[in-house]
């Protein structure tokens, strides 16, 4: 039986108070175990290698070491079955909730952190990341766990209410621009930290500008987590805001996105161009016949 998640208005205080939310369930048992199975497979062929879209967040498998974060950006691209979960609609409609009518779907990725040498991943916020001059939009990441999320494997921290406050002053984690993991150098307060421990298919929600982290597997299983990114309407932006730990950044990951997506010269490109165009145009016309 797929779970009711329906968020009250306590829900919405404490989104709005923290920065960050609890549940319980946003999926079924069942569904939990064949994403589970889906995401082993994934990362056992590097999925999306290739193109850029698998990666060590930390680095390390770029210097011909064991992958300690490996993660999967857009895994749907290579499982097209993850398109149609009960997680994901459960996701929308709680962000929709959450940011509003105009919601859309943004960015989504998988997280698996090996058994016994799971990296943390640093504390950061997430519109750190963000490369979009001149737009602004609020945006929330639904996180899943696929196995108990523990202190003791690397659940999800907080802390509360940085939310409220600006972007920090972030860097490449360990000052590498060729690490795709950014992290936060400001001063906040890290004693305040707060662990959210879920069961399998629960959710931790948090807000673009929350700080949290990860903290590193230790046990003998690994864990893995699946992340559905939201963003709100957009408007214009006041100001061009770029952010300095952004330039310069360039990761192995980018330059092969980059080898991918130039492969055939400029008649290659054109081709894969008219292609997607036209998955695009038959995705449109089955959503249309669906109703």
């Amino acid at each position: 039986m797929t779970p009711t998640v329906q968020l009250g208005n306590e829900h919405l205080a404490h989104f709005r108070e923290k920065g960050w939310l609890r549940l319980d369930a946003i999926t079924t048992p069942e569904e939990v175990e064949r994403l589970r199975v889906i995401f082993d497979r994934l990362f056992a062929e590097r999925a999306g290698w290739k193109q850029g879209k698998s990666f060590d967040l930390v680095g390390a498998v770029d210097e011909g070491k064991a992958a300690l974060l490996p993660q999967i950006l857009n895994p749907v691209e290579f499982a097209p079955e993850l398109a149609d979960t009960h997680f994901r609609g459960k996701a929308f409609a709680i962000a929709t909730r959450l940011l509003g009518e105009g919601t859309v779907p943004w960015f989504e990725h998988a997280i698996f952190k090996p058994a016994h040498i799971g990296a943390p991943t640093p504390w950061h916020q997430d519109e750190a990341h963000r490369y979009d001059p001149g737009v602004e939009y609020a945006q929330v990441s639904i996180w899943m766990p696929l196995q108990p999320a523990t202190v003791e494997n690397g659940c999800m921290s907080y802390i509360s209410g940085s939310h409220l406050g600006p972007v920090l002053e972030h860097r490449s984690l360990g000052g590498d621009p060729k690490k795709a993991a950014l992290e936060c150098i400001d001063d906040f307060d890290r004693s305040s930290a707060e662990p959210c421990e879920l069961p399998p298919g629960g959710a931790a929600i948090h807000h673009c500008r929350t700080l949290h982290s990860a903290g590193a597997n230790t046990t003998g299983e690994p864990r893995r987590a699946y992340v559905l990114a939201f963003r709100g309407a957009t408007r214009t932006a006041p100001e061009q805001r770029m952010f300095p730990w952004l330039e310069g950044k360039r990761t192995a990951a980018t330059e092969r996105a980059e080898a991918w997506e130039n492969r055939g010269g400029v008649f290659g490109k054109a081709a894969r161009g008219v292609a997607s165009f036209a998955r695009r145009a038959t995705r449109r016309l089955r959503r249309t016949i669906r109703g």
